[in-house]
């Protein structure tokens, strides 16, 4: 545009915005005033004083500087990643790709650059900014230059999650990435609006907007890029207001000579002439999606700005400063850290470990104690174990002239595989702890998990707990079994004990049991129990829920477990999804997956033994045909497969024959019937209401 304002539209100046849309840099919405909360009028005026005082700033720095030799500048950058264990959790890859894809707008490495309208190909900038990653915190200890903090408020985006972690603005430029940009792709405040608010400056950008790679893509990558040019001063092309493609816009200025008056833009037309002269819409403050350039007069502006008091800019790109994020000299080993892409494993499975040390690794050592191979220098090594058991893992890394080496143990756990005959009944009175080899526990949000309690029982004196009334809402729990061994079994029957209240009755809490064919790695929901009905056995309780008699605990089976499941490295798990109810207990676990069905025919014929009704509650008729005549006797067998209960039925003659089972004193649960022939026996499963 055709000159420099003093003192731009006010509400712009305090918060600029790129709204989700569609893909590439969005239109920024509404102005945001209430980003920075209630504003008295001395506040407006100290704002309006900060603009008009660095707008003056820019105009001396650009005359001062007119001729003056080129140099380039290096902001240290930290991001916050703000997540609550969701797709928002971003790799350090995609926040290393969003310092790649800024270094090449701000330093005309684009490769979409040359492709600009021959008109303003003269104008493209080399903006001569470099934007690197600290490797010194503000205590002066060792960083990634990323930040990673737990919270719900990732889904909120405003300045309540700002608070959550900030490092000083005059040493870095912070950038927080979440779930939600309060509502936008992203946001930021230039440097007037922030001069007396150091809390709210830096930039909020959504996850999906972050980089080209992970959850970005190519064409949302530039949100960054427009960011920050706000940040350090620049306006939209169109000038003080927030909405494109008004009449009024042609009026409007952006305080840059060299980007022609426009009314702005929401699409690519790259003939556009809408204030008179071709526009310049592939400008990245422009919202065409097809930004690929900033302009000389930009550049100055964004420079003037670095220079300048307003909000401590000048202070980051000076030598003591660069020297005490990290980022001027070459970075230094200062951790070895690892990860794997899995913990929990099967005998005969594969683990793959990354390395993650930092910063400058040249070589690496690393030991796998029951792994094969059992060594190895790659930065990405898969390993088998083939051995039950738990095992260290250790790495050692080296910058040429300094050593690190971390050791995580136990850092894998090995199961069996063929896993745990069955039946089994789980009553945890014999179980130490919640890590294994028993069970394991998954907390993946934090807070309140699974645990063993004495508290509360239906049998013995020990069950398991989610303390569920200090959960916040929106956590998941799980519990994890070991593998157990079904290759054989006809049949899969798990029940269970359970007891769960509501604190308010509108609560709808939600426990779900889930199987596995494949020692973990993939799951399928097979029972699922609501607060809202079946899961509620104690009503609503207002303090800490206690089960205090038989009648508060709920009991359930699950037998909808298909053909596929009969492997020998079955296992299963409760997930619990608080919505804030209150605790939930868990008890006399039963796995049961003994053949069932004909087992040696000989004096019985191919009819199956028939239980009717099934499930009963007070009695069954045990129904059965003989081909020879034989002595029979009939048991029944608990979970456990113990005898509980033995009726000798004589000698039977062939053909036909039913028996009326009394099931009085059998408590609710699954059970095997059996009968016992003089030279076979003959089984099927009965359930007790």
């Amino acid at each position: 545009m055709s000159k420099i304002l003093l003192v731009p539209a006010l509400l712009t100046a305090l918060a600029t915005t790129i709204v989700n849309g569609q893909d590439g840099v969005h239109p920024c919405g509404a102005n945001e005033l209430h980003r920075l909360g209630a504003l008295a009028p001395e506040d407006l005026q100290q704002i309006q004083a900060a603009d008009a005082e660095l707008e003056a700033f820019t105009v001396a720095w650009a005359e001062a500087n007119s001729g003056a030799e080129r140099v380039n500048y290096v902001i240290p950058v930290v991001f916050h990643i703000i997540h609550n264990y969701g797709p928002e959790n971003i790799s350090d890859e995609q926040v290393y790709d969003a310092i790649r894809v800024l270094n090449d707008d701000y330093n005309k490495l684009n490769l979409d650059w040359p492709n600009v309208r021959p008109e303003f190909l003269d104008l493209v900038a080399n903006v001569g900014i470099e934007f690197r990653l600290a490797t010194k915190d503000p205590n002066g200890n060792c960083t990634k230059g990323i930040t990673r903090t737990v919270s719900t408020l990732t889904n909120d985006g405003t300045q309540t999650m700002k608070n959550l972690i900030q490092w000083p603005r005059s040493k870095y430029l912070n950038i927080w990435v979440a779930a939600s940009a309060d509502g936008a792709a992203g946001y930021t405040f230039r440097p007037g609006s922030v001069t007396n608010n150091a809390g709210a400056d830096g930039i909020v950008v959504q996850h999906s907007y972050t980089g080209a790679i992970g959850t970005s893509s190519p064409s949302r990558s530039r949100t960054l890029t427009h960011e920050v040019g706000h940040w350090i001063n620049l306006q939209h092309t169109w000038g003080g207001t927030n909405d494109p493609a008004v009449a009024a816009n042609c009026n409007d200025d952006d305080g840059v000579s060299d980007t022609p008056n426009t009314i702005g833009w929401t699409n690519c037309t790259l003939s556009g002439t809408s204030c008179g002269s071709l526009d310049n819409v592939e400008n990245y403050m422009e919202y065409s999606y097809c930004s690929k350039m900033f302009t000389i007069g930009q550049r100055t502006r964004m420079l003037a700005s670095l220079n300048a008091s307003t909000a401590q800019r000048n202070q980051l790109t000076t030598t003591t400063n660069l020297s005490a994020t990290g980022v001027s000299a070459a970075p230094v080993l200062c951790a070895a850290e690892f990860d794997a892409n899995s913990t929990l494993i099967c005998a005969g499975s594969t683990v793959t470990f990354t390395d993650l040390s930092f910063h400058g690794v040249t070589t690496r050592n690393w030991n796998f104690p029951g792994g094969t191979p059992a060594t190895s220098t790659d930065a990405t090594p898969t390993i088998t174990y083939t051995e039950p058991g738990t095992y260290t893992v250790s790495l050692t890394v080296s910058d040429g002239s300094s050593t690190l080496t971390s050791t995580q143990n136990p850092s894998i756990i090995v199961m069996a595989n063929p896993g745990e005959a069955v039946p089994v009944v789980e009553g945890f009175e014999s179980v130490a702890a919640l890590n294994g080899p028993e069970w394991y526990v998954n907390n993946p949000t934090g807070g309140n998990t699974f645990a063993l309690t004495s508290t509360a029982s239906f049998s013995g004196s020990k069950s398991v707990r989610v303390l569920n009334t200090a959960a916040m809402d929106g956590t998941s729990d799980e519990l994890l079994s070991r593998t157990f061994d079904m290759s054989n079994a006809e049949d899969i029957t798990i029940s269970f004990r359970y007891a769960y209240a509501k604190r308010i009755s509108n609560n709808d809490d939600v426990l779900s049991l889930y199987v596995s064919n494949d020692c973990g790695n993939l799951w399928s929901l097979r029972k699922i129990m609501r607060g809202s009905n079946v899961l509620t056995t104690g009503g609503v309780v207002t303090s800490s829920f206690i089960p205090t008699s038989a009648s508060q605990w709920g009991y359930t089976e699950v037998t909808n477990i298909s053909s596929t499941s009969h492997v020998s490295n079955f296992r299963f798990k409760f997930v619990f999804d608080s919505n804030g109810g209150n605790n939930l207990y868990l008890d006399d676990i039963n796995i049961n997956g003994m053949p069932v069905g004909v087992e040696d025919l000989s004096n019985f014929s191919d009819r199956p033994l028939l239980l009717v009704p099934n499930p009963a509650k007070d009695r069954v008729q045990v129904r059965y045909t003989l081909s020879t005549s034989s002595r029979v006797r009939l048991d029944v067998l608990d979970a456990l497969g113990r005898q509980i209960r033995m009726s000798d039925l004589g000698t039977v003659p062939a053909g036909e024959s039913s028996f009326v089972l009394d099931l009085a004193g059998l408590a609710r649960g699954s059970y095997t019937v059996r009968l016992t022939g003089n030279s076979g026996t003959l089984t099927s499963r009965l359930a007790v209401e």
